[in-house]
């Protein structure tokens, strides 16, 4: 597809209608259960465990450590939700469904669990997230709610702003270096020095 505009478009088109088709399940899924009544003692989560490029950064899958790649899609319902059906912009984790799932259950969250609960980003999507953090082969990355960090095995660093138009296609490592320094800290501080 980097090489045929014409199938990378009808590329585009089939992942689309996945979507599409993967929506309209969802959407019978939730039908049913108010049909079942059911609906008013249900938690639903649908959480994808990784996003997909589709020719951002030449590249055609999932296997990367850029936003398109580690951007999933995660939606959460239940009973008595607050704002059902708004969005927010706050940065998680997939470490956080299980501590969400215990508390929007009114269980305990057992002590070997990572992650923290998204009720309080579910009762107010303008509510703050936290970083996010991933790895692939040895390579490392934060995400925070404006910057991305990659650090590579050999020490390369990429840092985007998604503050800016130029997201993730403008590496400013150089230009920020405390910042990526502070970030590579984080980066040690919660996966350690090597992640494989």
């Amino acid at each position: 597809p980097n090489d045929d505009a014409e199938f990378a478009q009808e590329v585009r088109r089939h992942y689309a209608a996945c979507i599409s088709h993967a929506d309209a399940q969802i959407g019978r899924m939730m039908e049913k259960l108010k049909q079942l009544g059911k609906a008013d003692n249900t938690i639903v989560v649908v959480w994808g465990d990784h996003g997909w490029h589709l020719g951002e950064h030449a590249i055609w899958g999932k296997h990367a450590l850029f936003e398109e790649s580690l951007h999933s899609p995660l939606i959460i319902s239940y009973p008595g939700m607050k704002k059902p059906g708004e969005s927010t912009k706050s940065i998680v984790e997939t470490l956080d469904v299980f501590p969400t799932l215990a508390e929007l259950a009114g269980l305990p969250k057992p002590d070997f669990v990572d992650g923290v609960s998204l009720k309080s980003i579910l009762e107010s999507p303008d509510a703050s997230g936290h970083a996010a953090f991933s790895y692939k082969s040895g390579v490392r990355t934060i995400r925070t709610d404006s910057h991305r960090l990659i650090v590579h095995r050999k020490g390369e660093r990429e840092l985007y702003d998604h503050r800016t138009p130029e997201r993730e296609t403008r590496n400013l490592a150089d230009q920020e270096k405390e910042l990526a320094d502070e970030l590579a800290g984080r980066i040690v501080e919660r996966l350690g020095k090597d992640s494989r």
